[in-house]
């Protein structure tokens, strides 16, 4: 076996850092206690990314799931049980594409068949950690990757973690054979990826076929940002091609900023009986580790390195987090804005409709006109408006009917317009929704249309207006004797006066539309009202009435616009989601530079 980079990785000392000699001894991080400390702030952290979600259809959002699912697993598999251990046996991941000869490696390093190696693939299912039997304790009780059930037994199920301790495995060291990184099995990527985020250092082998492969690539570029500690293994070499394979890999290193990577060429070779690889071949790697595993200080450094290397990657990509939390309160507030203006523009509707005259026209006028022209509405009332009866009847016409159905007239408009005005609206928000991606995944077809029972709540609504009309006359009229003296039937007149007046106009002015729609009707009722209660109170009446109206209708339209926001309620994170994982990230870093982790930070500090 050949190794080709930096003069110092052939020495056998890891590339750690710039450092060229064996690295000073690992101190533990100073003790801290309170939310100050390094583990309470990676604790904070972890609640805060837990706790934000990402559930609209955003472009972030896939990418910011994935994200706080690997930043979650890393900080339960490897930072918080590895500050807590700093002193525990260094794991070393090896990782690699389809083929590549990672167990055959692993097997020939310990010297036992360990790991199952195969041409059938995926070979290795479930991850294989190899030990020695001194440091099983470490591994078995489950601090380091707790999310993986601990067997003695080889498995199929990818989730299981197969512990197998090999005596010639020096002390001190782990070796944890992963599957593929581009395997055919989903969930063998996923789980390789969450592997490697747990090493101490990463051991990569490719081969000379598939060296330049994009995937591995991609992982070392990774293992770069964190600062981890990575070491190259190029397998299956020709050994005519040797040189040129190796100083190619070599150049493709330094270009990723990753020059001081210890590489070990492997030429093509045969495999014993066991499946292992010859000595000779295997030698100066094995050398290598074992000159690492005994050196206290080289692997402290190497676990120095990584894991500061791991909490100092938190912070830009916990920023990425809680931007991507941002952008989902903003799409939330958006697709608010775009129900809430459709709603808006219903209210108008309706209130202009009281403005306009239009609710005059039809069935209510013409039961306005008969009401008033039966005499009915004058018998009750005082003898000082008798002599407004003449005008007022020679300003109406029609047959005689029932004050009741004046009062169902003005229900059926109503209830008429606030059906059409939800329909409108629910039309409006519906498609403003389809139109926006995150809105686009929230909707239901039910929503395009008012609810099932809006026609019934629309007709309560208008009911209890209606009493609340009466009960404002009842109340509040200008004159009190009058309404003793004029019974139930005075106020239920004088209530129906005050409605139509409300359908009249806002100021109680009839304009030139009114007149020209209600045939005199609106001149009629603000005569009516003001010979009984003057014309102050006439304009109070028609004002409480006409806001009273429009406050139930604000209610009800409400209710059918919450049909919308209560979806985006429910989907939209924490207000402070975005501040709040800056402020966590913001502690860990205070928190590290105080550790003394980084050599960077021991020298700032002398």
């Amino acid at each position: 076996m050949t190794t080709h980079g930096d003069p110092a990785t052939r020495s056998g000392a890891p590339a750690v850092a710039a450092r060229t000699d064996p690295p000073d001894a690992a101190e533990e991080p100073p003790a801290t206690t309170g939310d100050d400390s390094l583990p309470g702030a990676l604790s904070g952290l972890r609640e805060a990314i837990g706790a934000t979600r990402y559930p609209l259809a955003l472009p972030s959002a896939n990418s910011a799931r994935h994200s706080a699912t690997a930043l979650t697993d890393q900080l339960d598999d490897y930072l918080l049980p590895r500050l807590a251990r700093l002193d525990a046996p260094l794991l070393v991941v090896v990782g690699g594409s389809t083929g590549a000869g990672k167990s055959t490696l692993v097997n020939s390093l310990v010297k036992a068949r360990v790991s199952a190696a195969g041409v059938l693939r995926p070979t290795t299912r479930s991850p294989v950690l190899v030990c020695n039997p001194s440091d099983a304790a470490w591994f078995r009780q489950g601090d380091l990757l707790p999310g993986l059930t601990r067997t003695t037994e080889p498995s199929d199920d990818p989730r299981a973690l197969h512990l197998v301790t090999a005596p010639a495995l020096p002390a001190g060291l782990a070796f944890l054979d992963a599957p593929d990184i581009d395997s055919v099995v989903d969930a063998n990527r996923a789980l390789a990826t969450q592997l490697l985020a747990a090493a101490d250092l990463w051991l990569f082998v490719t081969t000379a076929a598939r060296y330049a492969d994009a995937v591995p690539w991609e992982l070392l570029r990774s293992a770069r940002t964190r600062g981890a500690v990575i070491a190259m293994v190029l397998d299956r070499v020709p050994a005519e091609a040797t040189d040129e394979i190796a100083a190619h890999l070599t150049e493709m290193l330094a270009e990723q900023d990753l020059g001081r990577a210890p590489l070990f060429v492997l030429p093509e070779t045969w495999v014993d009986g066991q499946g292992l690889l010859p000595e000779g071949v295997t030698a100066p790697l094995a050398d290598w580790f074992a000159r690492l595993a005994a050196d206290v200080d080289a692997r402290a450094a190497v676990v120095r390195q990584t894991l500061d290397g791991a909490l100092a990657a938190l912070h830009p990509a916990v920023e990425d987090l809680a931007d991507a939390a941002d952008e989902q309160l903003a799409a939330a507030d958006g697709l608010d804005e775009r129900v809430r203006a459709a709603y808006r523009g219903a209210e108008r509707t309706v209130e202009q409709g009281l403005q306009d005259g239009r609710l005059l026209r039809g069935e209510v006028l013409a039961r306005w006109q008969e009401f008033v022209g039966t005499g009915e509405l004058f018998r009750t009332l005082e003898a000082r408006i008798g002599r407004l009866r003449d005008r007022v009847v020679a300003a109406v016409t029609g047959r005689p009917a029932p004050a009741a159905e004046l009062r169902n007239a003005i229900e059926s408009q109503l209830v008429t317009l606030l059906r059409g005005v939800a329909s409108e609206a629910a039309e409006s928000a519906y498609t403003g929704w389809k139109a926006h991606p995150a809105g686009a995944g929230l909707l239901d077809p039910a929503l395009a249309h008012p609810s099932d029972d809006l026609p019934e709540r629309a007709e309560r609504m208008v009911r209890d207006w209606q009493r609340g009309v009466l009960e404002l006359v009842r109340v509040e009229g200008g004159d009190k004797r009058f309404v003793a003296r004029t019974a139930a039937y005075a106020v239920n007149a004088t209530g129906l006066a005050v409605m139509i007046a409300v359908f009249a106009s806002t100021a109680f002015i009839p304009t030139g539309l009114e007149l020209a729609t209600g045939a005199g009707t609106t001149v009629a009722a603000q005569a009516v009202l003001q010979a009984i209660f003057g014309d102050q109170a006439v304009r109070t009446l028609a004002a409480k009435a006409r806001t009273d109206l429009l406050d139930r209708v604000r209610t009800l339209l409400d209710a059918e616009a919450d049909r919308f926001l209560s979806r985006t309620a429910d989907a939209r994170p924490a207000e402070d989601a975005g501040d709040g994982l800056r402020r966590a990230a913001g502690r860990v870093e205070l928190a590290r530079h105080r550790s003394g982790l980084s050599a960077a930070d021991e020298e700032g500090s002398r």
